[in-house]
């Protein structure tokens, strides 16, 4: 039995290094446009129905997370599909380090919302741009395992975020196109970027 356990052990072990020296192709370039007209879409709707989104955040920031959650399922049905296509045999340790990469980040801005809201409310402004720094470097851990120009989006989320964070810095006001903006430029940059690496349309593949 112990035999048996080290060779399964030596398996796993061996998987996971021939995941981690792969290109992954789980993410789409159709997909991820359609996040950016998530975001977009989300930004104006914001813009028609919440009259002062600052007064009243709960509303802007849960349509945010409505916006996120569709974009998370979108990306992972899509990823699921692309990597038993792409990476047969590797598709679930692909899409283990995939989602390992970007977890972090994404548990970070989660609690970091809930801490704000929770203990300081009159910081909320800030939750924007520290929400596409958190991208930023969710993108960056991912670059390793994705084309490197992947890495152009991640410095777009940067930018972006210390932007807004400098913007709103000056006003404390909460506002859809802070938001909305940046995310929606920066996957339609990650869109562009993984089409043009891959060389080929979803149609295609």
């Amino acid at each position: 039995m112990r035999d048996l356990d080290k060779a399964l052990a030596d398996i796993i072990a061996i998987r996971s290094q021939l995941a981690a020296g792969t290109a992954f192709r789980g993410y789409g370039p159709a997909t991820m446009a359609a996040t950016a007209a998530v975001a977009l879409s989300t930004t104006l709707l914001q813009q028609i129905f919440l009259a002062d989104p600052t007064a009243q955040p709960l509303p802007l920031l849960l349509g945010w997370a409505l916006a996120a959650f569709v974009s998370l399922a979108m990306i992972g049905t899509e990823m699921r599909a692309r990597s038993r296509r792409h990476h047969s045999g590797l598709a679930d340790a692909m899409i283990h380090q995939a989602v390992e990469q970007f977890l972090p980040a994404g548990i970070a801005g989660v609690l970091l919302a809930v801490l704000l809201w929770k203990f300081a409310p009159e910081a909320l402004w800030m939750l924007p741009g520290l929400w596409q720094i958190l991208t930023s470097l969710g993108v960056f851990a991912s670059v390793r395992s994705l084309p490197r120009t992947v890495a152009l989006a991640g410095a777009w989320y940067f930018l972006a975020g210390f932007a807004v964070l400098l913007l709103a810095s000056t006003t404390h006001l909460l506002s859809p196109w802070i938001m909305g903006l940046p995310f929606a430029i920066g996957q339609g940059l990650m869109a562009a970027i993984l089409y043009f690496a891959s060389g080929e349309a979803d149609a295609e593949d």
